[in-house]
């Protein structure tokens, strides 16, 4: 302290730098801190905060510590009740909405579905004009299909463009030597491919079947492997053939993959007419005809309108039956996978009909 001043000088002097002083000791002054202060408060503000702080001189206690302000990176934003964000598939698909539910949609879906007690293991019902899912029971598991193999056996055929009048004869190699089916067409039978068609649709006559696909230019590997890439061709991701029968538990789908095989062949006119036809006859060897009938019973009632039917079964897929039936004036796409009994699918198809056109009666009122 200068000696020039006098000892009232100097108290006068220390009074005055008491605060001043006291901030110095007690308070860390941090750069950032002090940066991070102001930035906050130009964010919040919009001007820069001139206010000073002062503390009474009487007030002795150590200030606290400011903390820095960590400013978090600005695309990311915390909100509640955003909608979830929609990620197209890659193959150019509609989005999906993880977590998101068409409540509308899943709401009657789930309505439909606890209004029927099927037997069959998995059931779907699709809208083919609007895609609307009306019933599902198990849609996406993957499923030995049997006998409906041969639909897509049949649009190999149909897309081959091979002559349907060409005679075709029965060789030892299309005995089922895997589960020893019976057969009516014996070893040297002679039809035409179009008569093999026609029974291998409308009766699943597996040796008709096995026949057509052994004439398929490149053999049967080829007609397998023309299968395959049809499948891939019509999005079927959950489906992979292995003969032309469906004898093989390793021709295998999925319901929504179906419905996809029921719009192709639908646009087929000779595989509606095949598969709906309810009685055919062959003529063979020595004049002698036989008589065969569709293994879809419904086929022969006049109250359903159906335009493509298939039926199956092995031991492994249990009883099938796909079907595209109009209903209530929709085109309606029914798969009925392993059901137990002999005539359950029937009975599954008939209570989903029910369903649906009760349904259809209510949204009407």
């Amino acid at each position: 302290m200068p000696a020039f001043l006098t000892r009232t000088s100097r108290r006068l002097l220390l009074l005055a730098l008491a605060p001043i002083c006291a901030g110095l000791a007690l308070t860390d002054y941090d750069p950032a801190t002090a940066q991070s202060v102001v930035v906050k408060t130009v964010v919040h503000h919009g001007v820069q905060n001139s206010q000073e702080m002062t503390r009474p001189l009487a007030d002795t206690s150590p200030a606290p510590k400011a903390q820095p302000i960590a400013l978090a990176p600005s695309h990311i934003v915390h909100r509640q009740n955003l909608k979830p964000v929609g990620y197209a598939p890659l193959d150019g698909g509609p989005a999906s909405v993880p977590g998101a539910r068409e409540d509308s949609a899943e709401s009657s879906v789930e309505a439909l579905t606890g209004k029927a007690v099927l037997r069959s293991e998995v059931a779907y019902v699709q809208d083919i004009g609007s895609d609307a899912i009306l019933y599902d029971k198990n849609g996406d598991e993957v499923r030995p299909i049997a006998s409906i193999s041969k639909l897509m056996t049949a649009l190999v055929v149909t897309d081959a463009r091979q002559p349907m009048d060409e005679i075709i004869q029965v060789t030892d190699a299309d005995v089922d030597r895997l589960r020893y089916s019976r057969s009516r067409l014996r070893v040297g039978t002679e039809l035409s491919r179009a008569d093999l068609l026609h029974l291998a649709l409308m009766s699943s006559e597996n040796r008709a079947a096995h026949a057509l696909g052994r004439n398929y230019p490149g053999g049967l590997p080829a007609f397998v492997r023309a299968m395959n890439d049809k499948a891939r061709a019509l999005g079927m991701r959950n489906t992979h053939f292995v003969e032309p029968t469906g004898l093989s538990s390793e021709n295998v789908s999925s319901p929504r993959d179906l419905v996809k095989l029921l719009q192709a062949v639908s646009k087929q006119p000779i595989i509606h007419r095949y598969t709906t036809d309810d009685h055919y006859e062959v003529t063979i060897a020595g004049g002698r005809r036989i008589a065969y009938n569709n293994t879809n019973r419904l086929v022969r009632n006049d109250n359903w309108n159906i335009k493509i039917s298939k039926t199956g079964f092995i031991n492994e897929a249990g009883e099938c039956l796909v079907m595209l039936t109009r209903i209530e004036g929709r085109d309606l796409a029914i798969v009925l996978l392993n059901s137990s009994g002999r005539y359950s699918r029937i009975g599954d198809a008939v209570r989903l009909r029910k369903v649906v056109e009760n349904a259809s009666s209510i949204a009407m009122l």
